[in-house]
């Protein structure tokens, strides 16, 4: 059984159709990369596992339990963890309050739980900010941030909607690593990215979305050596 399961997802915006039949999956340990372009269905995909836009048809699971229906803080607790792509730092709490306002210690059964010294080893730069208010910090720190404020809840699958979206070239070479260190732990991770280069050497298996449905999937070796599919879907 996959750790987390989309099965013929059908999501709504009001009453426009995004998503269509949409069903993937994903093993434990595994960092899957959702690529598209704008408006492909990449962050309605993990809005819909979140609860943030519940689906109207299909089933999420996580670990054979379903999601659909839950509200969000109650998917949260079941392990879900979510990095939004405009981040939603506390501007007004420095960054030591915005990691422990969202500790807690459900979701990763038997792994070590993160701290803020586990998350300031990850990202050294958010311990030299750490008295710092979070409104203050840079695009790239704040993204740091968020990442790490997600980590202090103890999620199972750590779901990335467009990190690198915005970032300078080397603090998007700096992320990668800490994502690449991330996976290393064994952190179930999906990755929402337009960035080919960015999930390149992230990935194990890498989903294809146009307008709301999957159009490709293979490993992430698979990918990299298909141009013609890189050309159709993604132009690159």
């Amino acid at each position: 059984m996959a750790l987390l399961e989309l099965s013929h997802v059908d999501t709504y915006y009001d009453d426009s159709h995004i998503l269509f039949d949409l069903s993937l999956t994903v093993e434990a340990g595994e960092v899957v990369c959702l690529l598209g372009r704008n408006g492909a269905g990449k962050t309605t995909t993990v809005r819909s596992i979140v609860g943030l836009t519940p689906p109207r048809g299909g089933r999420i699971t996580l670990r054979g339990h379903d999601l659909v229906g839950l509200p969000p803080f109650r998917i949260a607790r079941q392990g879900i963890g979510f990095v939004p792509e405009d981040r939603r730092v506390f501007f007004n709490l420095t960054v030591q309050e915005n990691l422990e306002v969202a500790r807690q210690t459900w979701g990763n059964g038997g792994a070590s739980p993160w701290t803020a010294e586990r998350v300031f080893e990850l990202f050294p730069i958010l311990r030299e900010r750490r008295r710092q208010a979070g409104g203050t910090l840079s695009g790239g720190e704040q993204q740091m941030l968020t990442i790490a404020r997600t980590l202090m809840g103890n999620p199972t699958v750590l779901l990335l909607d467009e990190p690198s979206e915005g970032l300078a070239p080397l603090v998007v070479e700096a992320l990668r690593q800490q994502l690449a260190h991330l996976r290393r732990t064994g952190l179930t991770i999906v990755l929402a990215e337009q960035n080919v280069r960015f999930v390149s050497e992230l990935g194990d298996r890498v989903y294809i979305l146009e307008k709301g449905m999957v159009r490709y999937q293979g490993s992430m070796a698979e990918f990299l050596a298909d141009e013609q599919v890189r050309q159709a879907y993604l132009a690159v």
